[in-house]
């Protein structure tokens, strides 16, 4: 599905810092009306910051309508929450919130202004699909030195010569907070501040072919590592190139069992440095194109590796326009898919998790339209992304072939990280092949006997760059 023009009137950025200028000239998505801003100018001497932003560039004023609060402070966990044993959702003060009201095929038509291209598609795709849509909690924060950070970087953050590349910025903090180009919305989510580690234990699970009735669920655990999300701040010049570095290995099942990976993403360099263990072979093997639309392996093509977690990777094969900000509803304080504590037959089926263990509110977000670039080859030519103004997180994706049709969407389930000072995180996703009716779910804490473990120091040796050398992926590997 494209986008259409549309006439739009001129709106202001309320509540925005005076130094916004909003130049409005209409955009807007399918079937919707133009909310907030369609480009958003900033001007180049733009005052550093302003009371009227979170501690992240989002707008701290709610919606003229009311159904947008004002933002508060309020990322805090319940006295008695011990990560990695309590329940997310139990420390939450909003627990107790009941849905406003639900959207499903029957009335979508009703909530279309609301509702992205892509969940309307889900909603038809998966006819028993439901949204449940809650108030409107604005429940993301930052520590104090990402805030910090966040507030140098306005007009001090570069991209590099290529148009794609970071080349400088202060971290751990968001590069652009008032952006002005859709590249600059992809590195505030690339470069968000997630602690410096995070192990993550669970399965992956797909759901059957038509036709068919084995799920494919293999089990992994993996550690993420962010060198420069330590407290403090530091300049992107000072990294060394390096954005983030994964190692994963596969527990299950026996086909699987022993393969592992170093996979070490960049801040300069497109791709991946990527290397891969085979203990069938009892070798470690670079695989550079292990990255971008490649398939993951044992995926039956369902799972490309820019996928991951509603998108990772390079940035340089796309041109990235920024359509503006708007309102709608999307997944939101998610804790259902980190209810580690239940047993996944009981909870994922066919449509992905249930809708009591997916939640929905109402937010702002930048909407960001990837078009690959001439010369270049993708699988999804054109994509979009729609990325939290208070978080930076990417809350969905849509994902369109070569002729527009639209094939896959992504959800991301967003819940504040209390361990990590309230910043919000989205690493549990859902995606749906609204083509072939199949759907997948990664990343989710359900089956997995344990909760993800965030981490705002070294814990563990995956947690340092010297870990990340092929021969050490081997000693290590091999059994």
């Amino acid at each position: 599905m494209s986008l259409r023009h549309s006439d739009c009137r001129k709106l202001s950025l309320r509540g925005a810092a005076a130094s916004l200028a909003a130049a409005v000239t209409g955009r807007c998505l399918v079937g919707a009306a133009c909310v907030l801003l369609s480009t958003a100018v900033v001007a180049q001497d733009a005052a550093p910051w302003s009371k009227d932003l979170t501690p992240l560039g989002g707008e701290r004023a709610g919606n003229r309508a009311g159904t947008i609060p004002a933002w508060s402070d309020e990322a805090q966990a319940a006295a008695g929450f011990q990560p990695g044993r309590s329940l997310r959702q139990d420390a939450w003060r909003h627990k107790g919130d009941k849905p406003l009201y639900s959207v499903d095929a029957g009335n979508a038509a009703e909530h279309e202004e609301k509702l992205t291209p892509g969940m309307r598609a889900v909603l038809k795709a998966f006819p028993s699909f439901k949204m449940d849509v809650y108030p409107t909690r604005r429940s993301c924060s930052a520590p104090g030195f990402v805030a910090e950070n966040t507030k140098k970087n306005v007009g001090f953050a570069k991209l590099g010569d290529d148009g794609w590349s970071l080349r400088e910025a202060y971290v751990p903090g968001v590069p652009f907070p008032q952006p002005k180009a859709g590249v600059e919305v992809m590195w505030n989510q690339k470069m968000r501040y997630r602690g410096v580690g995070a192990v993550i234990s669970g399965a992956t699970f797909l759901s059957p072919r038509a036709g068919a009735t084995d799920w494919i669920k293999p089990r992994a655990k993996q550690t993420i590592f962010w060198h420069w999300g330590a407290e403090g701040s530091r300049k992107v010049s000072e990294l060394g190139g390096v954005a983030s570095a994964t190692y994963f290995t596969y527990v299950e099942p026996v086909a699987l069992a022993g393969q592992a990976a170093f996979i070490t993403d960049y801040l300069d360099k497109p791709g991946t440095d990527t290397y891969y263990y085979f203990p069938g072979q009892r070798r470690v093997r670079r695989m550079p194109a292990y990255a971008y639309d490649a398939p993951q392996i044992g995926f039956e093509n369902q799972y490309a590796i820019d996928d991951t977690q509603v998108f990772m990777g390079a940035l340089d094969r796309f041109d990235w326009k920024l359509v503006g900000k708007k309102e709608m509803i999307v997944p939101y304080n998610s804790f259902g898919a980190f209810d580690f504590k239940s047993d996944w037959q009981t909870i994922v089926h066919s449509n992905g998790l249930p809708a009591s263990h997916r939640r929905y509110e109402l937010h702002r977000v930048w909407v960001i339209e990837a078009t690959v670039k001439a010369g270049v080859r993708h699988l999804a030519p054109k994509r979009r992304y729609y990325v939290d103004e208070d978080s930076w997180n990417t809350v969905l994706a849509e994902d369109y072939d070569a002729q527009g049709k639209l094939v896959k969407v992504r959800e991301g389930y967003l819940i504040p990280v209390f361990e990590l000072g309230g910043a919000c995180d989205v690493s549990a996703f859902a995606q749906y092949s609204v083509n072939e009716g199949r759907t997948l779910l990664d990343f989710s804490a359900i089956g997995g006997g344990a909760d993800h473990v965030y981490s705002t120091k070294p814990t563990t040796p995956a947690m340092r760059l010297d870990f990340y050398q092929p021969d050490n992926l081997r000693a290590i590997s091999e059994r």
